[in-house]
């Protein structure tokens, strides 16, 4: 700790300390959200009303003098409630938490940052493909976690390190977003309780991590709240980060939570009104940074311009879990605008005595003000479905002052009256405008650079980019046929042609039932969560249980095989072979890739996953291998340990056969079948459960036995794709 932050902690160490010891704080390090309950519906809690969040702003402007006033007595009340100290905001270490106007969520599977046919972490093509549409990026958020995460017992931090090139690789990561002062954050989840004991506290955990690979800060995932000890924590060992909680904090850690997000119209049924509604957190504390985001709407405008009236940067998520739900081009074009202007004035933006729904000349039209002794900006929305033009802002003037509309890069000349000067602009529909008043010449510095650019970038109007939002195009990897087959080779089980009505639908956790959910059939336009289709299928055999440890075995003695990437190849096994006793388990632990060279040297395949469903389901339909009916004794007993327990053997649970005598199907390893691609993303399908079932979270990777479900994994890297509870049985076609 450089000792230009002494005074901070000479301030803030007494309400840590109480802080830690209070029995508040047991109920503060938690998941924001409910639990699975006992019949497996999903019970999130409802999300903070809009008045817990937001102020409403006046009813009308001429009573917007005494709004005003009643936000300013609320700051005063809510100060002196909180008892509060701001001078963590004062902080040069921190400093930077101020300038961060666009933050991308990038998760750790697209690839764009990592080319899983190279092997190798791309921070330049990310970056040059995401800043070509939206602009300067300010920061990253590098999520590894959900939705895999509990897909075997390996917790939040094993994921880390399990990345390629570990976190020494990981540090390389940082450093070249460093290299393009690109700040990163990862997250923490309060919720993952369920998997590996870490065996150390979370704030001392994640900050020693982070520290290791030079990251700047912790999000906190599903919280609005961060418990002070993650303050305590990184400061002590050298590594300030910040804190970011996932919601807008309304509490006292507003206090040492310099960054944070609005997070708001996530859940259904939450719109924005057409009065700009006021941050209270952002007018709490003007210098705390918050960046608006909202995900699963496709056209943006509305939190797009709260933002912007705010005076608040914006969070942008594209990859939603291996779902590309991409901005639109109007609204990259509109974040790259009013970023820019902003990043350019974050002076003005941090202003204690800003203005929200200041005095404007249009109805629809709504501006805040945030002045500084230098300048004054005016952050302006259009929230009319019309253009309008003409007389905008009525100012008091003086001689000397100069007015920049920094929307369109031009200086503005005012009409005068007396000592008010009228200011005339045009303002597209739904659009933006900026407005500064500066006895400053634009002649040098951050000013003429920001009206040059703009002058250049408003020359198209942003009404011109189109607000047509559209699903990315999937594609399946197809496997090639094997030569047929015309007896059942050891081991398999004839699976006769027929026709079949395939239904299936996937169980993310989030997407609902937009196009671009889950996966894209060769025969479908799109990808989506439900899918049926009837099909011929030609004859083929399958493996009567997945492939054994003593199987795999014998395919490594013969072919000699070892992957390029052997990062969790076989973890279960010691000096290349498998524990003793454990020959008829089913292998694990071997990626789709391993899968493949395995069917490839046994001349079969990978199951497409409407012939695994088939061969699980016969044609009748029915919702497990055994009928329609539950069966607790056909499938091993759910494993809810923090530590996972070997599988059983393979032919374990006869009661759980097929109707064409195939066994371990269901609940015991889920199975590889297909892989699809889009631009972004790769997932695989993987099919039947496994016994591990972690608790504690609805956002754990979810489990599902029934045959008319499939679970969708996503692909990074082999040795990060390897899971204890994934493994493969395989097909050859018959003649």
């Amino acid at each position: 700790m450089n000792g230009s932050s002494a005074p901070w902690r000479a301030a803030c160490v007494v309400s840590i300390v109480l802080f830690l010891i209070s029995p508040v704080f047991c109920d503060e390090w938690k998941a924001g959200h409910g639990l699975v309950s006992v019949t497996g519906v999903m019970n999130l809690t409802e999300p903070p009303a809009p008045s817990e969040v937001f102020f409403s702003g006046p009813d009308s402007p001429p009573e917007a003098a005494g709004w005003l006033e009643g936000l300013k007595t609320w700051r005063t009340d809510r100060r002196t409630r909180l008892r509060y100290d701001g001078s963590q905001y004062d902080r040069p270490d921190l400093e930077w938490t101020q300038h961060v106007f666009t933050q991308v969520q990038v998760l750790i599977w697209d690839r764009s940052l990592y080319d899983p046919e190279k092997g190798e972490y791309t921070v330049d093509r990310f970056l040059a493909e995401t800043q070509a549409r939206m602009g300067k990026i300010d920061a990253v958020l590098i999520w590894h976690v959900y939705p895999n995460l509990g897909v075997d017992d390996r917790n939040q931090f094993d994921l880390l390190r399990d990345l390629p090139g570990g976190l020494s690789g990981l540090r390389r990561v940082i450093e070249q977003f460093h290299d393009h002062a690109v700040r990163v954050f990862f997250p923490i989840l309060a919720w993952d309780s369920g998997t590996r004991d870490e065996g150390a506290v979370p704030w001392v955990a994640i900050s020693q991590t982070l520290k290791d690979i030079g990251a700047d800060g912790i999000n906190f995932d599903t919280l609005e709240t961060v418990p002070a000890a993650f303050r305590l924590a990184s400061d002590a060992i050298g590594q300030p980060l910040a804190l970011e909680p996932q919601f807008q904090p309304r509490d006292e850690s507003i206090a040492w939570t310099n960054i944070s997000w609005n997070d708001w119209v996530t859940w259904e049924g939450r719109q924005y009104p057409f009065v700009p509604m006021v941050s209270k957190t952002k007018w709490l504390e003007s210098r705390h940074s918050v960046n608006v985001t909202d995900r699963f709407t496709r056209d943006k405008t509305d939190s797009l311009q709260h933002a912007f009236f705010n005076g608040q940067g914006y969070a942008v998520l594209e990859n939603l879990w291996g779902f590309w739900y991409g901005m639109n081009p109007n609204d990259a074009e509109a974040v790259l605008r009013f970023t820019s202007i902003e990043r350019a004035m974050a002076a003005n933006l941090r202003s204690a005595d800003w203005e929200p729904h200041a005095a404007t000349l249009q109805d629809g039209v709504f501006a805040s003000r945030f002045p500084t002794q230098s300048s004054t900006l005016w952050t302006i929305v259009n929230r009319n479905e019309y253009d309008i033009a003409g007389p905008q802002l009525r100012l008091a003037y003086h001689a000397g002052v100069h007015y920049y509309d920094l929307w369109h890069g031009v200086e503005l000349k005012p009409s005068l009256r007396g000592t008010e000067a009228t200011l005339s602009f045009e303002m597209e529909s739904r659009g933006f405008g900026a407005i500064v008043a500066t006895e400053e010449s634009a002649t040098a510095g951050p000013l003429k650079e920001i009206l040059a650019y703009m002058a250049v970038r408003s020359r198209r109007a942003l009404s011109s980019y189109s607000r047509e939002w559209k699903a990315a195009p999937q594609s399946m990897v197809d496997g090639k046929a094997t030569n047929l087959v015309s007896a059942a080779p050891p081991g398999m089980v004839l699976i006769p042609a027929g026709d079949y009505d395939f239904r299936v639908h996937g169980i993310e956790v989030e997407g609902g039932n937009d196009p671009g959910a889950d996966v894209q059939y060769p025969w479908e336009d799109s990808a989506r969560r439900f899918h049926r289709h009837q099909l011929h299928l030609h004859g083929f055999y399958m493996d009567r249980t997945p492939v054994t440890n003593a199987q795999f075995k014998k395919f490594l003695t013969a072919s000699g095989y070892h992957p390029k990437d052997d990062h969790n190849f076989l973890r279960d096994w010691k000096n290349g072979n498998y524990p003793e006793g454990w020959g008829d388990k089913p292998v694990t632990w071997v990626s789709i890739e391993d899968s493949r060279a395995f069917a490839a040297w046994a001349g079969k395949r990978l199951a497409h996953e409407w012939e695994w469903q088939y061969a699980a389901q016969s044609a009748d339909g029915r919702i497990y291998p055994w009928g329609n009916d539950w069966n607790a004794r056909a499938m091993p007993a759910p494993d809810h340990g923090r530590t996972m327990t070997p599988p059983g053997n393979v032919d374990a649970f006869p009661l759980g056969a097929s109707p064409f005598g195939l066994l371990d199907l269901v609940g015991s390893v889920s199975q590889w079948t297909d892989e699809f691609r889009d631009d972004h993303t790769r997932a695989a399908i993987v099919r039947g459960g496994a016994a591990y079932q972690s608790r504690g979270s609805i956002w754990y990777f979810p489990q599902t036995y029934r045959l008319d479900e499939h679970q969708k994994y996503l692909l990074m890297s082999p040795g990060r794709d390897r899971a204890g509870t994934i493994g493969f049985r395989c097909v050859a076609d018959a003649r």
